[in-house]
Parts: C-alpha cells; structure tokens; sequence
C-alpha cells in the first residue's frame, strides 16, 4: 500500500478527529428521534440532503451524480481498506451501486453537526436481502465528513462498517 497524499493524510486526520471528539455525543443521541433530515438549521438539513442524495444516487445506480456530491479530495474507508475518490470510483463505486440496487437497507435518523464550513452526518441501518447469491442480514454505521464548497456541501470523507446480525 503505498503512503497517502498529504490530502488524503488530512482529511484522515479530519475524520479521526471528528469521530473521536463527537462519536459520544453522537451515541447518547442515538435513543432521541430526530426529524429526517433535522430541520434545526438550514446547514443540517442541506447536509443531510447531500447525504441523502448521495444514497439516493447509489440506489439509482447514478455513479456520475454520487461522484458529483464526493469532494476532489475525499477519502471513503470500507472493507478495511482506505481510497481516494479516483481508486473508490474504480474499485468499490461500481460493487457499492450494485449492492444498493439489489439489497433493501433502512436507515435509521442522520445526526448532523455542523462546525463551520465542516460537519459530520452519522446514522446507522439494517440491510436485509440476496446479494450474489448470499443472505444478507447486517447492521451497519456511517460516519461522513463534509467540507461546504461554493457549490453546497460536499462529501469529503466517508467511513462505512457492518456486522451480521443475530
């Protein structure tokens, strides 16, 4: 694996920062209902869209629309692994688009903070269905950073993990 850009080791950093400074904030929130996406503020709800759409896009099977809402720079952790937005859009976009085709997930409220031109949307969700041949029964978390542009908020990292459920 070769070292990450000084792009990619920064948003990294982002990432980690927001997850550790804001994951327990995010988890006693978790048992409060929210609004979907929370109406609190025009920055959480245009946050919360852009997330949206960008699942919206992965169940529409629009690559050009969900690469549209990713930031330049973004970095998506999944499987373990760690890509930049030319190796996801290569890699696991395509197997990202087939999977939220063909496997039903619901997704539980988007807890949106918002700290200047950076926020961060966390949410979790039950996926249920076949996939390839195979059962799927799983939850599964997300944590994405977003970073406002002039043209709204874009995803600048995205961090996706699951487990079977029982």
């Amino acid at each position: 694996m070769t070292p990450p850009s000084s792009s990619t080791a920064r948003r990294l950093r982002l990432l980690a920062a927001a997850f550790f400074l804001f994951a327990p904030a995010a988890l006693r929130a978790q048992g409060q209902p929210h609004a979907h996406p929370r109406p609190a503020s025009g920055d959480s709800a245009a946050v919360a869209a852009a997330v949206h759409s960008y699942h919206a896009a992965l169940a529409a099977g629009d690559s050009a629309a969900a690469l549209a809402l990713l930031a330049p720079d973004a970095v998506i952790l999944e499987s373990g692994d760690v890509e930049n937005r030319a190796e996801y859009r290569s890699h696991h976009l395509p197997a990202d688009i087939e999977f939220a085709r063909a496997v039903r997930s619901e997704q539980g409220p988007t807890r949106v903070r918002v700290q200047g031109d950076a926020a961060w949307a966390s949410s979790t969700s039950t996926t249920q269905g076949q996939f390839r041949g195979r059962a799927i029964n799983s939850a599964g978390a997300e944590l994405m950073v977003l970073t406002r542009t002039p043209r709204g908020w874009r995803i600048a990292a995205i961090h996706w993990s699951s487990h079977r459920r029982p």
